[in-house]
């Protein structure tokens, strides 16, 4: 008896069906096969650039496979974000970004992509943010600095403040701080990551730096800069002598500065997973461990579904953060 056409329909469906279930575990045990290029969304030296060339090394470890770092700076971060978004959804072409890829969802439109054209892999380390300034500066606290802001501010003269660029927690940090909670006559100067910042105010150029304090540490360590204030709940053991904004006043200041691992939007799931649990290994590793505690690098582990539930999190909280103090689409 010939088969009906609703029959082999039946059929066919099912042979999809299987397929597509299929495809996920065979893709991910294929995985990789060929080099996997990570975009780092700001420039060499900076916190991002950092932490990718440290996992860059032991992904090769583990996963068998060449890391190429490819440094895509400027536009806050938004080049590198929608390289990655757009590229194959496969694994091999991966984004190290910070914060600013949750920012940058409501402070800029018109970026080639939105958060949903990123899958969140692991968001596995954190830094505190501070405010440091050139060693020259008179100021060694963040309330001796305000005061001579403001006697320059009755002279005529604004401060300026630099920072990593649009949209990094470093430019939200010290917006609130110099706009809305002191209102000092300030102006923001916006950089294309941390090792040009730094350099503008080793340099004289700027006034003050706001950013991750591994982006500043080794102008802190041969002690060219200096920090004044650091953005969290208690004192960093490093800068013992150095306050918090908790101390300063300033209790809605304590911020981290995180750095995470993002892939295609529509990459599977199970080389998703799989990323995730590599990274989470290399986080937990003692050698690892021990390079990140000089820089005040803090560790952070979950796995793909809470990672993607806390990039959720931190985009609707830095939205609200940014709204409250003005900062809408540019």
């Amino acid at each position: 008896m010939p088969m009906t056409r609703r029959y082999l329909t039946s059929i066919a469906a099912a042979l999809t069906l299987l397929s597509a279930l299929g495809s996920g575990p065979a893709r991910s045990q294929t995985y990789p096969s060929k080099p996997i290029t990570i975009v780092v969304a700001f420039p060499a030296g900076g916190f991002a650039d950092i932490f990718a060339r440290l996992l860059g090394s032991r992904l090769t470890a583990r996963l068998g496979a060449t890391v190429v770092i490819e440094n895509r700076g400027g536009g806050g971060g938004n080049i590198a974000a929608a390289t990655v978004a757009n590229a194959a959804p496969d694994g091999h072409t991966l984004l190290v970004t910070t914060n600013v890829v949750a920012i940058n969802e409501t402070l800029m439109k018109n970026r080639g992509f939105t958060v949903d054209d990123l899958k969140a892999v692991a968001i596995p380390a954190w830094a505190p943010d501070t405010l440091v300034v050139n060693a020259k500066h008179p100021a060694r606290t963040l309330a001796e600095f305000i005061a001579g802001a403001k006697v320059d501010g009755n002279k005529g003269k604004s401060i300026s403040f630099g920072t990593p660029g649009v949209g990094t927690t470093g430019h939200i940090v010290a917006t609130n701080l110099f706009k809305q909670l002191t209102t000092i006559e300030s102006v923001h100067v916006p950089f294309q990551g941390g090792a040009p910042l730094v350099n503008a105010l080793v340099g004289g150029h700027i006034d003050v730096a706001a950013g991750a304090v591994v982006g500043f540490a080794s102008q802190l360590q041969s002690g060219a800069i200096r920090p004044i204030v650091v953005a969290t709940e208690k004192r960093l053991a490093q800068f013992a002598d150095v306050p918090t904004y908790v101390e300063s006043g300033f209790p809605g200041l304590v911020v981290e500065n995180w750095v995470g691992v993002f892939a295609p939007g529509k990459t599977p799931e199970p080389i998703a997973v799989r990323l995730n649990e590599a990274v989470d290994a290399i986080m937990r590793e003692p050698e690892v461990q021990g390079r990140l505690a000089p820089l005040q690098m803090q560790t952070r582990h979950g796995d793909r579904a809470r990672t993607e539930a806390y990039f959720k999190d931190e985009v609707a909280r830095w939205a609200k953060m940014a709204q409250t103090i003005g900062l809408g689409e540019q």
